[in-house]
């Protein structure tokens, strides 16, 4: 790879050449790899695996939470959150409960420790982006922010939730 700063790498096709859904698709990828990678900059201790940031994420929003809701949300089998729960159980960040509703199931809840961990992550990404759009003109950053809605409503009809249509 080049000396050239990632930001400034060209797409791999032309917009002209490359669908709609390609050219997304890439902005998503490299979007999210220079979110990771920047959070170091403000936040270098960290070291939460990003599924495990994730399922804070998730429990923030929806908790206490069984651990197959938690695999449907994530799209991941239950057994890989079952295991990441575990880790996450060892680190502080949540508890399994019984589930007062069926006492034979139990539920994730996170503790102080783990609420304390989401909002720093999520202010240190909050901190970077901030910094990012700051660095934009006028135009993009209202692009940007227009596009926010059609974003949101994209990620519903992917099921990014879980709660919409699978695709597969």
């Amino acid at each position: 790879m080049s000396a050239q700063p990632r930001s400034e790498l060209p797409l791999s096709r032309s917009a002209a050449e490359a669908p709609d859904a390609r050219l997304l698709t890439e902005a998503v990828t490299r979007l999210r790899r220079a979110l990771r990678a920047s959070i170091r900059t403000d936040y270098p201790w960290e070291t939460l695996p990003m599924a495990q940031v994730e399922l804070l994420q998730v429990l923030g929003e929806h908790s206490p939470a069984r651990v197959s809701e938690l695999a449907t949300r994530q799209r991941l089998a239950p057994s890989t959150v079952s295991g990441l729960i575990g880790q996450m159980i060892t680190a502080g960040l949540v508890v399994r409960e019984v589930d007062p509703a069926d006492r034979r199931a139990s539920v994730v809840t996170l503790t102080d420790a783990g609420r304390e961990q989401l909002t720093a992550w999520t202010g240190a990404h909050e901190r970077r982006m901030d910094a990012a759009l700051a660095a934009l003109d006028d135009d993009a950053r209202a692009a940007l922010v227009d596009a926010l809605p059609a974003l949101f409503q994209l990620a519903e009809n992917l099921g990014e939730s879980g709660d919409g249509p699978a695709m597969g």
